[in-house]
């Protein structure tokens, strides 16, 4: 049973998760090369993509989280310094930004990202691994199978219209029943390893530098013993 769709393996692993090349929206910059593993509601899509070459967007058409995985990409907005992205390094785009994108050489990147037709919140935010970290909620504690965890997060980017959430989370070990899930979340870890389990006993195993997307609602577990970090993207859909 699959919980939780694997976008990137980091040690260059195939996946098994179901690619369909597609653009996101119709005015979509990385159209040519976008490939999609998930679109469900509230108008988000997970998957990856690659640029190579020059972009000047005047609106970009959605939000979206990227992270890349292979060569540099560099965001530029009027008025700031031009933000270069390397590996394992992220940025939100606002939708209706105005920017250039940037890649000498092939940049690989995982994605997720979201439809917004009256956007909060414009401009590139950068995903930091060394957050401003303040503590947050940790799993109720009549989910959890052991200690109460202590959970910290960084929220840099919302965007209330399209009820979306990205910034950088981390935890000390946990573990947690399987249930279903409360968000649509994407996740890059940074540090840790976790093992989700499905309602079949099944296990799947991610690690550093992995990338994962699980839809809301998907019944899921989740049991880390050592501390994981991570980028995300947290989106609320109607049930």
């Amino acid at each position: 049973m699959t919980v939780a769709l694997v976008l990137h393996r980091a040690d260059g692993a195939p996946v098994s998760t179901s690619f369909r090349r597609a653009a996101f929206g119709t005015a979509d910059p990385f159209a040519r090369n976008r490939e999609i593993a998930w679109e469900g509601p509230g108008s988000m899509a997970a998957g990856r993509a690659s640029f190579i070459g020059e972009l000047e967007v005047a609106r970009f058409p959605h939000i979206e989280t990227l992270v890349v995985l292979e060569g540099e990409l560099t965001l530029t907005v009027a008025g700031a310094a031009p933000l270069v992205l390397g590996p394992q390094s992220g940025a939100v785009i606002g939708c209706g930004t105005e920017l250039r994108i940037q890649a000498t050489s092939r940049t690989r990147f995982v994605f997720c990202a979201a439809a917004c037709d009256k956007p909060t919140k414009r401009g590139v935010t950068a995903l930091c691994a060394n957050a401003d970290f303040k503590p947050s909620n940790p799993s109720p504690a009549e989910t959890l199978l052991g200690p109460t965890p202590q959970c910290r997060s960084d929220n840099v980017f919302t965007d209330d219209a399209a009820q979306y959430l990205a910034g950088t989370w981390d935890s000390t070990p946990y573990h947690r029943i399987v249930r279903a899930h409360r968000l649509n979340e994407f996740m890059f870890l940074l540090a840790g390893s976790v093992r989700f389990a499905a309602p079949d006993g099944s296990v799947l195993s991610a690690g550093t530098g992995d990338a994962l997307f699980v839809p809301q609602g998907a019944p899921i577990g989740w049991e880390s013993s050592d501390r994981v970090v991570k980028f995300y993207v947290c989106q609320s859909v109607p049930a």
